[in-house]
């Protein structure tokens, strides 16, 4: 369907838990081809759905906003195909903060979001990066949060916010990819800029990013006040609190509820307001310190 002008989005067949109604990819059409941004999971329908919304347009380049599976796989498939750039952030790791890395070391592990560990780009692009591909400019946002490599892409002021902001659900933040105290700074960024649309990386459009930007930002300060409230009372483990915390959620969700609690709590301890009775971990008993 038309997203917006010369935006075409193609949603694919992968609907489930974590990807809504499916994961979204844009073909965006300028004067001189192309630009495809995430291309999406590895299904033969979605590829050939890709091909049609080309329209026999050139296309210039592939962009992606973070190397999860379900936005990244397609990328070796187009890039085959057309002879297109892949540009990026950086490999799947990349942008990982100094606290992250440092869990990573001591035995931290991912919760099984499909990272695509093999995903390397072949332009690498930061923050700021302008990009002038098919006769277009895009701007490149670096917003991590749900991954360290995470990157938005500003059109104008249209923008395509991966899964960094979306209107179905808020975003799964689990370390050590995820990274709570990026993503609230990250939504403070994007919060200092006007914009008139998100076009996101599962769902509908964001029609009034302001106030998805706010939602989301009230969200996590009220499930970190939750979370501070609980250990007030009684010491916790990550899972223990989700359980608690996370009433309405089915149990097959639990475990992804449990990493964001996670990811809470490590942004508690970095402050000094919690601290664990042992390692910081995911199986760590977590206690309030102080305010």
């Amino acid at each position: 369907m038309q997203a917006a002008e010369g935006v075409w989005q193609i949603r694919a067949d992968n609907p489930g838990p974590m990807t809504g109604s499916g994961t979204n990819s844009y073909v965006l059409h300028g004067p001189e081809g192309a630009v495809v941004i995430d291309p999406g999971p590895a299904l033969p329908a979605h590829l050939a759905a890709l091909r049609a919304a080309l329209r026999g347009a050139p296309l210039r380049a592939v962009l992606l906003t973070h190397p999860h599976l379900d936005h990244s796989a397609l990328v070796g498939a187009l890039k085959a195909e057309t002879g297109a750039p892949v540009y990026g952030f950086g490999a799947a790791h990349a942008g990982r903060s100094a606290v992250m890395e440092g869990l990573v070391a001591n035995g931290l592990r991912g919760g099984g979001e499909g990272v695509d560990e093999a995903f390397t780009p072949d332009v690498a692009i930061g923050d700021g990066a302008l990009l002038r591909l098919a006769g277009l400019q895009l701007e490149a946002i670096h917003t991590p949060g749900h991954m360290g490599a995470h990157l938005c892409y500003a059109l104008g002021n249209i923008l395509f916010s991966g899964d960094h902001v979306m209107g179905w659900a808020s975003t799964l933040i689990s370390p050590p990819d995820g990274d709570m105290a990026q993503y609230m700074a990250s939504l403070a960024k994007l919060a200092a800029r006007h914009w008139q649309q998100f076009l996101p990386g599962h769902g509908a459009a964001v029609s009034d990013p302001a106030a998805r930007l706010a939602e989301l930002a009230q969200h996590r300060r009220a499930r970190e006040a939750a979370i501070v409230t609980a250990l007030r009372a009684a010491p916790a483990r990550p899972a223990e609190l989700a359980r608690q915390l996370y009433t309405d959620t089915p149990p097959a969700l639990l475990p992804a509820a449990a990493r964001n609690i996670l990811a809470h709590l490590i942004d508690l301890h970095d402050r000094n307001v919690v601290t664990p009775d042992g390692a910081l971990g995911a199986e760590a008993i977590f206690k309030f310190i102080r305010e």
